[in-house]
């Protein structure tokens, strides 16, 4: 079984009980979340209702031994500028953050874990949407 890297969507999948999300959480062996990401998060909880309590909920599960916040960094600018290129020539870009996420998750050979569609377009990235996809 490999390491996963979060979207957000999959992070709030997994707080809402989603099976799919819970699954792949409990038996990935670390779980990557990057910066990006938790700045979606953040500024989510930020415009909502209820951030003292979403925050909390994230911190606990950042404080998980498995779990780990991957900076942005140059290496990951460089698989940036890379998947830029290659959705660009496609003509199928995708939004400005999901790029740094998938970016993110091939520096660091991770299985992204997202319920966007798509990360389907990036070349080289494994995505997991249920268990069965991280023991293919």
């Amino acid at each position: 079984m490999r390491s996963v890297l979060l979207d957000t969507n999959a992070y709030t999948a997994f707080k809402q009980g989603v099976p799919e999300a819970v699954e792949i959480l409990q038996r990935a062996p670390s779980i990557g979340i990057n910066s990006v990401a938790l700045g979606e998060l953040l500024g989510g909880f930020a415009a909502g209702t209820r951030e003292a309590w979403n925050r909390a909920q994230l911190q606990q599960f950042l404080s998980s031994e498995r779990v780990r916040v991957l900076p942005v960094d140059p290496v990951t600018a460089e698989s940036y500028a890379l998947i830029y290129r290659d959705l660009r020539q496609k003509g199928r870009m995708i939004p400005t953050n999901d790029l740094w996420i998938a970016a993110t998750a091939r520096q660091h050979d991770l299985v992204l874990v997202s319920y966007d569609q798509h990360f389907d377009d990036v070349s080289g990235l494994p995505v997991a949407r249920r268990l069965d996809d991280l023991l293919a």
